[in-house]
This record gives C-alpha cells, structure tokens and sequence, in this order.
C-alpha cells in the first residue's frame, strides 16, 4: 500500500525521482573528478600559443561552437567518420569547453592538420568556393580584421591563473606573437591544433 501513497501524491513522487537521479549522477559524476585520466593533459599537450589562443576567442566570438561540436563519442559511425574518440585529457586546459552538442556542420575535434591552411581560408571566406553545397556563412571580415594584441597577455595571465602552464615568457611575447597578424590567421591557426595533442601521442 506504501507504494499507492506515492502513486497518487505527484510532489512526493517528483521528490521522490529527483533523489534517486541525483545519487545516480553523484556516484556516476564525483569519481571522475578523482581520476587522473580526467585531470591530467594528454602526455606531450602544449598549451595553446598566444596566435592559437587568439584563433579560440574569434572562434566563440563568431558562434562556430553553434554548429560544430568538438566531441567524437565512442561509437563507431563517429570515429570511422571523425577519428579517435575524445578523451578528457585533451581538454583539461579548455576555459570554456566547447564541446558542443550541434552539429549543423562536421565535428571539429579532428580537423587540425587533415587540410591545409589555404584551404581553411577559402572555406572561411566563403565556403562554397571549396564545398559547394556548404550551408556554412561566409566570414570575409576575418581578413581584415587585424589584431592588436592589447589584451593577448592578460588572457594568458588568466589562463595561467586557471592552471594552464603558460611562462613568463609566454606573457611578455604574447602581443609580439599576434601583432599584425588577422582574426583569419588566428582562427586557422587554432583549427590546425584540434585534436592533434592526441594524434601525435598516437
């Protein structure tokens, strides 16, 4: 009769259903954060470069992670199609992740050295120069739009506070390495390191 008193009140039942999800996640959830697979970088992952880092923020700024996730699950339509499944240890030093759940467009957890830069252009000037049935917007502005390199040093100053392993020497060459360079530089540059931490180990 116990189980009629919770059948026919919705508040205790909802109650009810929240606990037992929530120990079902918690046993699920807490241990990873306990694991060095989870923690730990990929052996031989390099931060990205202050051009890399800057290629990361055109990328949020143009809402790419809208239509492309950077997460290949373990089944075997994503990684015959996408290569090796991700793994966490690749995004450790990522604020924010941008994993993503759409994809309106091909998951970009991969693409790093699988084209040539020239080619990532054309495809951000227009895609249909390179994909003609591309649905993907045109960027032509991130031609140019230039760099200034004012704030590159302060974003890896906060990268650094949040535990990525940048020197001093990354801070103080930060605006050098990104002066005059364009939004479409920086954003080829960070496509080319996606995922190629976990294929050069491989």
């Amino acid at each position: 009769m116990k189980h009629e008193i919770v059948e026919k009140n919705v508040g205790l039942m909802a109650l009810l259903m929240v606990f037992a999800v929530s120990i079902g996640g918690l046993t699920q959830i807490v241990p990873l954060f306990f694991q060095d697979v989870v923690n730990e970088p990929v052996v031989g992952m390099q931060p990205y470069t202050a051009l890399q880092l800057e290629g990361r923020d055109v990328y949020i700024k143009e809402g790419c992670v809208g239509c492309h996730s950077q997460m290949i699950r373990p089944f075997r339509a994503e990684t015959e199609r996408y290569g090796h499944y991700s793994v966490a240890g690749e995004s450790v030093w990522d604020h924010p992740f941008l994993w993503g759940s759409k994809r309106t467009g091909p998951d970009l957890a991969r693409v790093g050295g699988r084209y040539s830069d020239e080619w990532h252009r054309a495809h951000l000037y227009n895609p249909r120069n390179v994909v003609p049935e591309s649905k993907m917007p045109a960027y032509p502005w991130l031609v140019e739009n230039t760099l200034d390199g004012k704030e590159t040093a302060a974003k890896i100053e906060a990268m650094r506070f949040l535990g990525v392993p940048y020197s001093d020497e990354d801070i103080a060459g930060a605006a050098d390495a990104v002066k005059g360079k364009t939004e479409m530089d920086a954003l080829v540059a960070y496509l080319q390191v996606l995922g190629t931490a976990l294929k050069n180990k491989r």
